[in-house]
């Protein structure tokens, strides 16, 4: 029954996969490959410099956020029979972004001004 199953749904997906190449209809025209904006003509390039010092300041933002995402069952799980081994792994969590961002220093990636 499984298998059956299992069989039916990759059959389906596979049409469907298959079906999804053939029936679009790929007509682009000068109207559509061109850039919108609010009805204007656009009056310079669409693409603009990008801070790569930005781009670190987020990424940076985005792993001490994930940091707290894993650091916020703490509490719960140190109620639990051994909480030595929760201790050790928000430690070694703790530890490793701080090296992190203590590398990142030292390398001058957190300096908006050169």
């Amino acid at each position: 029954m499984t298998a059956t199953i299992l069989m039916i749904a990759m059959t389906l997906s596979t049409i469907l996969a298959i079906l999804s190449f053939w029936l679009p209809q790929m007509t682009p025209d000068m109207e559509k490959l061109s850039p919108y904006e609010c009805g204007f003509d656009p009056l310079g390039s669409m693409r603009l410099p990008f801070s790569m010092r930005f781009f670190l300041i987020a990424i940076l933002f985005l792993l001490f956020d994930l940091e707290i995402a894993l650091l916020l069952p703490f509490p719960w799980a140190a109620q639990l029979n051994t909480p030595s081994i929760v201790i050790l792994w928000a430690a070694l969590i703790l530890t490793l972004l701080t090296l992190g961002l203590i590398y990142e220093w030292l390398q001058g990636g957190l300096e908006w001004a050169e």
